[in-house]
């Protein structure tokens, strides 16, 4: 989105548009729990209408978008009576939540929560400031970036798609040269080189030809193949420790994909799961508030979890995105009991976790990794995972996401991507 610049208002912000507060406030509404206290993560937390308060706060600070004057008065309100939403600042702010959600972008939670018998919930002046809200399907469109097509590389043949193979079809779109005609082909006949064809035989007494089944030509088209993409987000305790959130990009990457798969892959699918002590599927509208809990890392349920929803995909290219910054530290055993060893790799751990990568070997199912750390262990692993399945490795830092190497294990080529 192209930057807006606003000067500071006197009075109101009604000519603020609320896809620019969005973006403004976009950081805060998926934190992940590392601005609270990365130590004691709680992965149940959910922000309610205060914290959108503050945060729209802020923004507008931050952004000269409301006068020393207002913001004097606010710290005035707060040290009197404790309470700043008791000024000027408050008034602009609530109000500018109330048209977040009359603009279709968050909507409170409806229920006894919100003081509510009828569960219709709303914004207003009268809202509890502890009601809790969600992020509706337009603003979970908008968090989506649009900067990670690359990770989509095309493999396999179908009729329905949009990822570019090194295949050629008899489709209607015609974009290669005719070739004769198949057994199955679709009839796109290549009317003049048919006839060329039967001509070239020789011609009859009486100036015409006869036509024959191998004077048939069609023309070709692209294969266009479409996708089924299962996304592994690793939330484990170290994705909000070491002194940066790890898990927030992370989930930026995800909703960016999400966002391209269904704007320009029609044809293809996209599911999400979490993966920490065990792993389950998040649905798209939960995805930018999930939280980072106090977990160690089984990649090896993650990978079980991803087949088995793959399966249920009747798609020619199946794929895994892997999002994680940590080597695998945990699986589940026999007895349904997590075994967990955060030191080092135990060979137990890795050969559990190789077993699933082998499965999605034989499954034909390419895993793509996101790695958001540089340790040794971790890219000597995530190298092995790539190099087993043929798929990618995406090499980067929470602050560097949209620039990163990229290592290719189909094509055998690094490449700097920006």
């Amino acid at each position: 989105m192209a930057g807006r610049r606003y000067s500071k208002y006197e009075a109101t912000l009604d000519d603020l548009d609320m896809a620019d507060l969005m973006n403004m406030i976009k950081d805060r509404l998926m934190e992940s729990g590392f601005n609270r206290n990365p130590w004691d993560p709680d992965p149940d937390f959910q922000q309610s209408m205060q914290d959108l308060y503050d945060s729209i706060a802020e923004a507008l600070i931050n952004n000269d978008l409301v006068t020393d004057q207002t913001v004097e008065e606010a710290m005035n309100a707060m040290e009197n009576n404790g309470d700043w939403m008791d000024s000027q600042l408050g008034e602009m702010v609530n109000d500018l939540a109330q048209r977040l959600e009359q603009e279709g972008y968050l909507k409170p939670q409806s229920g006894e929560d919100n003081n509510d018998p009828n569960g219709q919930g709303g914004v207003g002046n009268n809202t509890p400031r502890d009601a809790k809200f969600e992020l509706t399907n337009k603003a979970i469109d908008f968090l989506g970036y649009r900067t990670l097509r690359d990770v989509l590389g095309g493999a396999g043949k179908s009729s329905i798609g949009a990822h570019e193979t090194k295949f050629q079809t008899t489709g209607v779109e015609t974009t290669a040269e005719s070739k004769p005609y198949e057994f199955g082909d679709t009839m796109n006949l290549d009317v003049s080189q048919t006839f060329k064809n039967a001509a070239a035989r020789g011609m009859n007494d009486d100036g015409s030809f006869n036509l024959d089944y191998g004077d048939l030509a069609v023309m070709q088209a692209e294969y266009n193949s479409s996708a089924a993409t299962v996304v592994m987000l690793d939330c484990s305790h170290s994705m909000i420790l070491y002194g940066e959130d790890r898990f927030t990009p992370a989930k930026q990457v995800a909703l960016a994909l999400a966002h391209m798969i269904q704007t320009q892959f029609r044809g293809d699918s996209i599911k999400f799961l979490l993966f920490h002590n065990s792993a389950e599927e998040i649905p798209l509208n939960q995805l930018a508030t999930a939280q980072v809990g106090p977990y160690h890392t089984n990649t090896a349920e993650g990978l079980r979890l991803a087949q088995k929803m793959l399966k249920r995909q009747n798609k020619d290219m199946k794929q895994i995105i892997m999002i994680t910054d940590g080597k695998p530290s945990a699986i589940t055993m026999p007895n349904g009991r997590i075994y967990k060893n955060a030191y080092g790799l135990d060979p137990m751990v890795l050969g559990e976790t190789l077993r699933e990568v082998g499965s999605c070997r034989r499954q034909g199912i390419q895993i793509n990794t996101f790695m958001l750390a540089r340790d040794p262990e971790l890219i000597s692993f995530v190298q092995r995972v790539s190099h087993m399945t043929k798929g990618k490795a995406y090499f980067t830092t929470p602050h560097t996401i949209g620039q990163y190497v990229l290592q290719d294990f189909q094509n055998r080529r690094t490449k700097m991507v920006n």
